[in-house]
């Protein structure tokens, strides 16, 4: 990727095992034998994606977004949109699954397009719920390049609305974020708007 990304699974031991000694007391509690053979090596596998799927309270959002930060005169939007998130429901530990559209207006810097992507990965790798999520985007862009508005709009699935619960399993769940130009001006807001909504020919 541009921004030099390489995927590296990285677990700490310590946590590992503890997490694991969790695990397999939850799959004795729910009737299960943890040394069956399929079994065996399960409290183990679900420490370490415990580990990777929260991973973004070790990142910093700003850090991601200074790392590739640039003076440019360039005033106009700018919008990564249809961005893949997948996050963890804080309330149930059950994922919701969806896509975040970011855009900003630069007031003389400008970052790395890749880093809109890392940053929403960032907030989507801890235990979340999807209106603070959405504030915490928007909030690092605003801090770390202080453009002339940030606008972040983010539509998704919950499972647990979808496995459990009420069960409608084609509601999406959208939520908004403006500062700056996006909430202040109608005509910047409704561009964006249209933007994420369309679709290339």
């Amino acid at each position: 990727m541009e921004d030099g990304y390489t995927r590296i699974d990285q677990f700490n031991d310590k946590a590992t095992a503890k997490l694991a000694k969790h695990y397999k007391g939850v799959l004795e509690g729910l009737g299960e034998d943890p040394e069956r053979e399929g079994l065996q090596e399960t409290p183990k596998r679900v420490a370490q994606s415990m580990q990777f799927l929260t991973q973004g309270y070790h990142q910093s959002a700003e850090e991601i977004l200074n790392s590739a930060k640039f003076k440019e005169d360039y005033r106009h939007m700018v919008l990564v949109k249809n961005i893949d998130l997948f996050s963890m429901c804080e309330h149930h530990m059950i994922p919701f699954i969806g896509k975040a559209h970011v855009a900003y207006i630069p007031n003389g810097y400008i970052t790395g397009l890749s880093k809109i992507a890392r940053v929403v990965e960032v907030y989507a790798r801890r235990l979340q719920v999807q209106e603070r999520m959405t504030n915490q985007i928007r909030d690092s862009i605003q801090n770390a390049l202080d453009p002339l508005g940030v606008a972040v709009v983010i539509e998704a699935q919950h499972l647990c609305m979808q496995m459990r619960g009420i069960q409608k399993q084609n509601s999406v769940t959208t939520t908004s974020a403006f500062t700056g130009a996006f909430l202040e001006k109608e005509a910047t807001r409704e561009e964006f708007i249209h933007l994420i909504g369309s679709k290339l020919s």
